[in-house]
């Protein structure tokens, strides 16, 4: 396949998803300890506690997708690098065909973006947190990312009811109407976020993220090393984003740092400019 064709279709699908016997006798089992199930309140307050106390850190890995054209699967993998400012402020960039800022997804209190650079797709997305529903066609994005990170987004008790007796409970959370919007499936008693499903306005699940081999950063903080999202499409055909961290430390950010990292950028020189609005992704004229 020729290399700019073959690049073309690569960015195209990057965009359209824009992982003993002991002795001679028997001896009879011990009963197994249930572990202290934890009430409903203690459990949003310990993900929120986690979330808003956890440490600045940096981290490198790998980024890799699979996508589907036409039924048929491709797979890419890059480099990227990761800086996250607990609870709202994250940047990664990574690496696409030798282009070190190929792609950039961010985030700070107030706005998130995902920028694909090279011209082929040359996209900017963007929007504000404040009354904003994410729109479910965008399958990778920073509120999704922060999450992958272990940093469950749990505002207020409200509207969250918990299931599960056994080492897994079932965070579930509906809207105003009583649709299931999110469960998130926690294990038991370390309260470490193990799968997140995400649901459209219908109770339709459209995407679920699974967090595994969890490395401690600090003694009361731990990110999962190997993050897997997946966009639910009722078939075989799947497209998934994986991303794996090898080093992580913790960091002391200097404002300098910050404002450089979780700043918006302005969306200059992109084909395409993208603003989310209530769920909605509109383009705007340039």
């Amino acid at each position: 396949m020729h290399y700019k064709n073959y690049n073309k279709r690569l960015f195209i699908g990057f965009a359209a998803v824009i992982v003993i016997l002991v002795g001679c006798a028997p001896r009879q089992k011990p009963p197994e300890v249930s572990p202290v199930r934890k009430s409903l309140a203690e459990v949003l307050s310990d993900l929120s506690s986690r979330s808003e106390s956890a440490p600045p850190f940096k981290a490198n890995g790998g980024f890799r997708l699979q996508y589907y054209i036409d039924d048929k699967k491709y797979k890419q993998g890059f480099p990227m690098k990761l800086w996250v400012n607990p609870p709202d402020e994250i940047y990664l960039q990574g690496d696409i065909v030798f282009d070190p800022q190929g792609l950039v997804a961010g985030s700070n209190k107030y706005e998130f973006w995902l920028a694909i650079k090279p011209k082929e797709i040359s996209s900017f997305w963007w929007g504000q947190w404040q009354g904003q529903n994410f729109p479910q066609r965008l399958m990778f994005s920073p509120k999704k990312l922060l999450e992958a990170l272990g940093l469950a987004d749990i505002h207020s008790g409200q509207n969250w009811t918990s299931s599960g007796n056994g080492p897994i409970e079932v965070l579930t959370k509906q809207n105003e109407q009583g649709t299931v919007i999110r469960k998130i499936h926690i294990s038991n008693p370390d309260c470490l976020v193990k799968t997140i499903e995400y649901f459209d306005d219908n109770g339709i699940a459209t995407a679920i993220t699974e967090l595994d081999e969890y490395k401690s950063v600090l003694q009361d903080f731990s990110v999962p090393t190997v993050t897997r999202i997946t966009k639910l499409t009722g078939s075989d055909t799947q497209d998934s984003v994986e991303i794996t961290l090898g080093s992580i430390k913790p960091v002391d950010l200097t404002d300098k740092q910050r404002r450089r990292l979780f700043t918006r950028p302005e969306p200059l020189d992109f084909k395409h400019i993208y603003r989310i609005i209530d769920g909605n992704i509109i383009e705007q004229k340039q």
